[in-house]
Parts: C-alpha cells; sequence; structure tokens
C-alpha cells in the first residue's frame, strides 16, 4: 500500500509543478514576448516529465505486481497446508470413533 501512494504522490507532485510553472508563467509580470519564450522552453520540457512520470509508474507497477505475486504465493502455500490439515483430521476423526449413521430411505425399505 505504500507503495502504491508513493507512486501517486511522485506522479501528483509532477502534475502540480507542470500546473505551477504554466500558472506562474502566465501570471508574471513580464513582457509577452519574455513570457512565450519562457512557456516555450517549459513546453518542450513536458515530453521529458512525461517520460518520467511514465517510468515512474512502470516502476510502481512493477514493485506492486511482484509483491502481489508473492502474497498470491503465499496465501496458496497457506490454503494447501489448511485443506491438507483438514484432510488428515477429517481421517483421524473418522477412524477414532466410527459413526452411526441413519439408514437411508432406501435402506429402510428392506
Amino acid at each position: 500500500m505504500a507503495n502504491k501512494n508513493r507512486g501517486t504522490f511522485v506522479s501528483g507532485m509532477f502534475i502540480g509543478a507542470a500546473i505551477g510553472t504554466v500558472t506562474a508563467l502566465l501570471v508574471a509580470p513580464r513582457q509577452g514576448r519574455d513570457t512565450r519564450k519562457v512557456l516555450g522552453k517549459t513546453i518542450a520540457a513536458v515530453p521529458q516529465m512525461a517520460e518520467d512520470i511514465s517510468s515512474s509508474v512502470m516502476l510502481q507497477a512493477d514493485k506492486l505486481s511482484a509483491a502481489a505475486g508473492d502474497r498470491w504465493h503465499d496465501t496458496l502455500e497457506r490454503l494447501a497446508t489448511a485443506i491438507s490439515a483438514g484432510v488428515v483430521a477429517s481421517q483421524s476423526a473418522r477412524e477414532a470413533t466410527p459413526v452411526d449413521r441413519p439408514k437411508s430411505i432406501h435402506q429402510a425399505d428392506d
């Protein structure tokens, strides 16, 4: 869960930085030509930021996938152990005390 939150935080941080930069540039007290120049440089940097975010998200997804696979494997092992223990306990109980089973309807008619 912490990995998911960390990936979300990093993505949010990048997106927030981009939005803050654009907002600051649009409200800055510069001449239009200067603002457009800075805005152009910022827009040119967007593909790199998107690639960084994509890499970060893919890394987090790989980590989450590996963690989920490990947990799934552990769960299957515990389930198999529990089923085996249940089968052994059932067989032991059956052998230790014979159960008087009521006759079925077909046996009662005989």
